[in-house]
């Protein structure tokens, strides 16, 4: 009886109160930031600042200008709708009329409100009004629009993650798009098939760079990942193929190469659809060789059959899958450019190829304006 007196006196009633409070709080920001509520509180908070700029202009307007009305309508154009955004435009314009009431004729002195003042602030409520326009025929808010490309840019690098190679084998890759930006044309999908013993890599560069390409490349990434494992090797290009020419892109096509490894044997296949030849080092006699299978573009035609080349890593080999951006340039031709990266690889020989995809992109592509991707795989001896 004692227990449930305690339970229920006013401290521990109270203290149950401010945690729901608390949460409740808690997940109202949450959705808010989200985009999943309405802009009411928001409205009311820069409601609330335009008299408060106005008492500060009429009391101190050297110190606190007229045109500090101009913050509460950038805050507007971000986070209101624009049917919102229009009332707050009104009460914008009535603090210009009550200070330029209070203040005097703009001619008796600087801090007053003047046609520059009055242009400043209408400018920037078009800007906003149309940049809340925009928001709302995307039908994303700003504050969830935000997320979403964070998100996408995450699931794309997660995707694009190798698994995890047993003992004697080292994989990794580098990836920098055009222009220093955070989507690319170029992506990987992989994944460790048939109980573990077969890695496959598919590295595919899309038509365009950069942000131009990011949204089909984005689409693209997921479709070839649930492919990619579902279907027998030789089937995997023809049925991106042909998930290509149903989209009906205006540049729809796509240079494509997938990898095929026996992680047991180190016996692979290399299927190509239009995309450069891979390098093997052979360790035997420290020379590369291209590998280069048969095949068109991706999205070009249908019916389309791709004729893998075969190869074999040994111990000491090593095998790199790069896209155009890292070996051509408007200077130098395709044979120059993979002269260079095969050059600049060699001397990373001796040290083995742990940690050198960012230094072979940096050394052989760092100025060029393409999206760059590098996968090296190699068996130490």
């Amino acid at each position: 009886m004692g227990d449930r007196t305690g339970v229920n006196t006013y401290g521990a009633r109270l203290r149950r109160r401010v945690r729901r409070a608390r949460v409740a709080l808690r997940r109202t920001g949450v959705d808010y930031f989200r985009g999943g509520t309405s802009d009411r509180l928001a409205l009311a908070g820069l409601l609330l600042t335009v008299p408060a700029i106005v008492c500060g202009t009429v009391l101190d307007p050297v110190w606190c200008s007229p045109v500090a009305l101009v913050l509460p309508i950038v805050a507007g154009g971000l986070l209101l709708r624009p049917a919102s955004l229009l009332a707050l435009y009104a009460a914008a314009a009535g603090g210009l009329i009550v200070e330029s009431a209070i203040l005097g004729p703009y001619g008796e002195g600087p801090a007053r409100v003047t046609p520059g003042t009055v242009l400043v602030v209408a400018a920037c409520g078009l800007f906003g009004l149309l940049i809340a326009q925009f928001r709302a025929r995307v039908g994303v808010p700003w504050r969830r629009g935000g997320t979403m490309l964070f998100d996408l840019r995450e699931r794309l690098r997660v995707q694009s993650a190798l698994p995890r190679l047993p003992r004697g084998w080292h994989r990794e890759m580098a990836l920098r798009p055009a222009g220093g930006q955070s989507f690319s044309g170029d992506f990987v999908v992989a994944a460790r098939t048939h109980g573990g013993r077969t890695l496959e890599v598919v590295l595919t560069d899309v038509s365009g760079k950069g942000m131009d390409a990011a949204s089909r490349s984005l689409l693209l990434s997921g479709a070839f990942g649930g492919l990619l494992g579902s279907l027998p090797p030789h089937g995997f290009l023809p049925a991106a193929n042909g998930y290509l020419l149903r989209q009906n892109w205006d540049e729809g096509f796509a240079t494509s190469v997938h990898l095929v490894l026996d992680l047991d044997s180190g016996d692979y296949e290399l299927f190509s659809a239009g995309h450069l030849p891979a390098l093997q080092l052979h360790s035997g006699t420290g020379r590369w060789e291209e590998k280069d299978g048969d095949g068109p573009l991706l999205g070009v035609y249908d019916g389309a059959e791709f004729h893998p080349v075969k190869g074999t890593l040994h111990p000491g080999d090593v095998l790199m899958l790069f896209t155009d951006g890292l070996v051509e340039a408007a200077d130098r031709d395709l044979a120059e450019g993979i002269d260079r990266l095969t050059g600049e690889a060699d001397r990373c020989v001796p040290g083995g190829f742990e940690g050198v995809a960012w230094h072979l992109i940096e050394a052989v592509a760092k100025d060029v304006n393409d999206d760059r991707a590098l996968l090296i795989i190699s068996r130490p001896a």
